[in-house]
């Protein structure tokens, strides 16, 4: 692009609206109008360069209107989100397509069709927060380096054509001497930076407030990178754990290295003996006995762990298991879940047992040899036993809430075996009567004991973020740039004024400085032409 020559030889970028140096204006449009000095006239590349592919993705997200609409779908679509819960706060024991609809409807399952179930982990909604940010990046750039320049390189002598179109101006003569040091003196009471060139002057204070908006921006792009960054593996993980008494799991988003035991959940509720009187029977403390290991050999795909206890530590709410940037907190419980059945294999007729099977209800075995010719098969096992839409036994999830076994029988009397359907408070035989059943003889219950596991190693980004987007926002909030330009040829003076904000303020504060000097006080054009 072609550059553009003041008269006063100062060389412009294509595109200045009036030169940095002189500010003489290149418009030829009505010379009353007030000036627009948003970016100081300066040439933003947005508004010169329109050729290419880049200029038009450049020109796209440099467009403040792009920025507000894209931050509003990304608040319309966040409220969305928040219409019914997230997947990762549902029931565990439930699928989120069946959640969803059995809870709200079809509402529930068009939210979950849409994806609205993992909103916040989306790939269209982390679009959304990178378009802003991205955004955030060239509209800064667009418009802080040409202001920049700009500012820098003011001169103090104006065109007078320039201070005409100022909003706050005056003109008058000079009837008597007066001494520009008192001027001078005026404005450095008021701690403006008074710069002189060949008797004319330009006091300028507040120059900082300028960059409070972009400060504000790079406070956004910081927050926006940190909350983009939990999203990458690693950085983020809010995860649940669930452990019965007894068992070791490997703790999620340590990579099969960190396993933790759960010696034993603990319920303990108020009695006499608290004289917490009106909270008896209230539970007092929640608290997991736990082992953390460390697994210590390679990890192989089938091969028993082997572990090193690192510590234990008594979870309880609000005193969470801390380690290598990790923390798991007591959120939820179980009591009584169902862990073991004993069934007998009984002669109907006699009423004879031959034999107990002890079934663990995580982890059942095919079959159980009883001796002597017996034995019985689990043909098909169902943790949480339901019909499903066809009428036939089905599992809602693992979990053993509702356990339903169909059991076959081998005896020496059968050899081809029986076949026995057997659920709580059901024994049902599908074909025909049978001469053995399995009768129910025992259940072991035991408590487990729900954690949550966090890991946030994009806290520190965040609060950086917030930090300077705060500092960039009381910046740009409680400072102003306040400039005034004092010309004098021979008799005549010129004195104009700007601000980027609070002209009242910029005027009383004149009037104060001024009151005392035969300066001409300058009045606010804006408000005379109305």
């Amino acid at each position: 692009m072609d550059k553009v020559k003041c008269e006063c030889g100062h060389v412009n970028p294509h595109g200045t609206i009036f030169c940095e140096a002189c500010g003489n204006s290149f418009d030829d449009g009505d010379e009353k109008k007030l000036l627009d000095m948003r970016y100081e006239g300066s040439a933003r590349r947005s508004q010169t360069y329109k050729k290419t592919f880049i200029d038009h993705i450049w020109n796209f997200f440099s467009s403040v209107k792009v920025g507000v609409w894209l931050i509003i779908i990304t608040l319309l679509a966040s409220a969305l989100g928040t219409l019914f819960p997230q997947e990762m706060y549902i029931p565990l024991n439930m699928t989120a397509e069946e959640f969803y609809e059995k809870e709200y409807g079809f509402l529930g399952k068009l939210y979950y069709q849409l994806g609205f179930h993992n909103l916040y982990k989306s790939w269209w909604y982390m679009i959304l927060i990178a378009s802003i940010a991205i955004s955030l990046v060239i509209c800064s750039l667009d418009r802080v380096v040409p202001l920049y320049k700009a500012l820098k390189n003011q001169g103090v002598k104006r065109n007078p054509n320039f201070l005409r179109r100022q909003r706050l101006f005056a003109e008058s003569t000079l009837k008597t001497v007066e001494s520009e040091e008192r001027w001078i003196d005026a404005l450095k009471k008021r701690r403006y930076q008074v710069r002189i060139e060949d008797g004319h002057i330009l006091a300028e204070k507040g120059r900082f407030s300028r960059w409070g908006p972009y400060v504000n921006h790079v406070g956004l792009i910081i927050f926006l990178i940190g909350a983009m960054l939990r999203f990458f593996p690693g950085m983020y993980i809010d995860d649940a754990l669930w452990l019965r008494d007894g068992e070791i799991k490997v703790i999620p988003g340590t990579n099969g290295k960190y396993y933790l035991e759960n010696k034993q959940f603990i319920r303990e509720l108020y009695d006499e003996d608290d004289n917490f009187t009106v909270g008896m029977g209230m539970p007092k403390n929640y608290q997991t006995n736990a082992v953390l290991y460390e697994r210590i050999d390679e990890i192989v795909p089938g091969k028993e762990p082997e572990l090193k206890k690192i510590k234990e530590h008594e979870i309880r709410v609000n005193e969470p298991l801390k380690f290598e940037g990790f923390a798991l907190y007591q959120t939820d419980f179980k009591l009584d879940e169902f862990y073991e059945m004993s069934f007998s294999l009984v002669e109907k007729s006699t009423n004879k047992s031959f034999g107990t099977i002890d079934i663990n209800l995580a982890n059942p075995q095919s079959v159980y040899e009883l001796g002597n010719g017996y034995k019985v098969e689990i043909m098909s096992y169902f943790p949480n036993f339901y019909f499903n839409d066809a009428g036939e036994p089905d599992t809602l999830n693992r979990i053993p809430d509702n356990p339903a076994f169909i059991f076959k029988m081998f005896t020496p009397e059968v050899p081809e075996g029986e076949i026995s359907f057997v659920g709580i408070r059901s024994n049902v035989e599908p074909f025909g009567e049978n001469k053995y059943k399995m009768a129910f003889q025992n259940l072991k219950t035991r408590n487990a004991t729900g954690l949550t596991v966090r890991l946030d190693r994009t806290i520190g980004i965040i609060i950086v973020g917030g930090i300077i987007f705060m500092i960039g926002l009381i910046q740009g909030s409680y400072w102003n740039h306040r400039r005034i330009w004092i010309q004098r040829e021979g008799n005549q003076l010129m004195v104009a004024a700007h601000t980027n904000k609070n002209w009242y303020g910029l005027k009383k504060e004149i009037e104060m400085m001024f009151k005392d000097t035969m300066l001409p006080i300058p009045v606010d054009q804006q408000e005379k032409a109305k």
